[in-house]
C-alpha cells in the first residue's frame, strides 16, 4: 500500500479536465489533501497499471462518468508541508484533457460530490491553489477548446 500522508517519495496520480458544451466534470473532494475543495476527478496509479487505464478507471469510479482521452494536458507537483516544513502531501499528477464517453453521472468513492459547471464559474468555487493555477493557464493557452 502506498504511503500517502508523509509519504517517503512522490505519489503518482492521474485526472482529467473533461470537456462537454463548454462545461468541467468536478468533484468536491471527500478526503484529505483537498478535502471539500472543487477538482478534476482522478486518483492515485496502481502498480503495474498504465496512466490512460488509470484515469478512466478514477474518473469512472469517482462520477460514473466514462471517458475518451483526447490528450495529455501537463503534469504537475501537488506539495502540501506541515507547520515544521515536512512534506505531508506530495503528489505529481498527469493531467489529461478528456470528453465524456458515456455512463451516469453520480458522486462516489472519494468524491462528495460531481457535477457539470460552466467554465466561467469554476473560478467561483473553493478549490486549491494548484488546480485554479492550472484551470486559469489551460483557458490562457486555449488548451479548453473542445466545446
Amino acid at each position: 500500500m502506498i504511503k500517502r500522508e508523509y509519504p517517503d517519495a512522490p505519489v503518482v496520480a492521474v485526472a482529467a479536465l473533461i470537456l462537454d458544451k463548454g462545461r468541467l466534470l468536478l468533484v468536491r473532494r471527500k478526503n484529505e489533501p483537498s478535502q471539500g475543495l472543487w477538482s478534476a476527478p482522478g486518483g492515485v496509479v496502481e502498480l503495474g497499471e498504465r496512466t490512460e487505464d488509470a484515469v478512466r478507471r478514477e474518473v469512472e469510479e469517482e462520477t460514473g462518468m466514462r471517458i475518451e482521452i483526447d490528450r495529455l494536458l501537463r503534469v504537475i507537483d501537488h506539495i502540501i508541508k506541515d507547520r515544521d516544513g515536512h512534506v505531508m502531501f506530495h503528489y505529481t499528477i498527469i493531467y489529461y484533457v478528456a470528453h465524456p464517453g458515456g455512463g451516469t453521472l453520480g458522486a462516489s468513492t472519494d468524491a462528495e460530490d460531481a457535477q457539470w459547471i460552466p467554465l466561467d464559474e469554476v473560478k467561483n468555487l473553493p478549490a486549491s491553489r494548484t488546480f485554479m493555477s492550472l484551470i486559469e493557464d489551460a483557458k490562457t493557452k486555449r488548451w479548453l477548446n473542445r466545446s
